[in-house]
């Protein structure tokens, strides 16, 4: 779209009318230095090694480790359970650590009862252990952060009400 409707449609991908760019050099051009490379010769064709020879440590890694036979399709199912079960428990204790304070903040709205107040009390002291460790911090500093940016206002609006979201 152009504001002049004699101008010519623009290209998507427009390319210079002329040939280069560039301008031309002034005086002669000096031609490329004699060369020896070979046109026909092909990198990939240079033997590295004889195909018969193998690496010394490849040969010695086959013969101390040889391959297993691949596993079956129970080998398969116990590899993938036991990853996954090894990314939950990592999953798991890095909440316990770093986000201790969930549990204290559950166990408080759960309905009064034994087990409740037990894991209340047991979240109380974990967390307090926590927190002598430091590992309370960075939730704390993104807790911080996000109720100073909920707080933010623009120019000329009043001020957030207790309990307003």
């Amino acid at each position: 779209m152009t504001d002049h409707p004699e101008d010519p449609p623009v290209e998507p991908f427009p390319a210079a009318a002329g040939g280069s760019p560039f301008p031309p050099l002034d005086g002669e051009v000096p031609a490329d230095p004699p060369s020896d490379w070979i046109e026909t010769a092909n990198p990939h064709d240079l033997p590295t090694r004889h195909p018969l020879v193998p690496e010394p440590l490849a040969a010695l890694g086959r013969f101390a480790f040889p391959p297993g036979p691949p596993p079956d399709e129970e080998g398969v199912a116990a590899r993938d359970r036991r990853w996954t079960s090894h990314v939950i428990l990592l999953v798991t204790v890095f909440l316990l650590v770093f986000n201790a304070a969930s549990i204290q903040n559950w166990s408080r709205q759960q309905a009064p009862g034994w087990v409740t107040s037990t894991v209340q009390q047991l979240s109380d002291v974990w967390c307090a252990q926590i927190a002598q460790l430091g590992a309370d911090q960075p939730r704390q500093i993104v807790r911080d952060a996000y109720e100073g940016l909920h707080g933010l206002r623009f120019p000329g609006q009043k001020p957030a009400q207790k309990g307003e979201d």
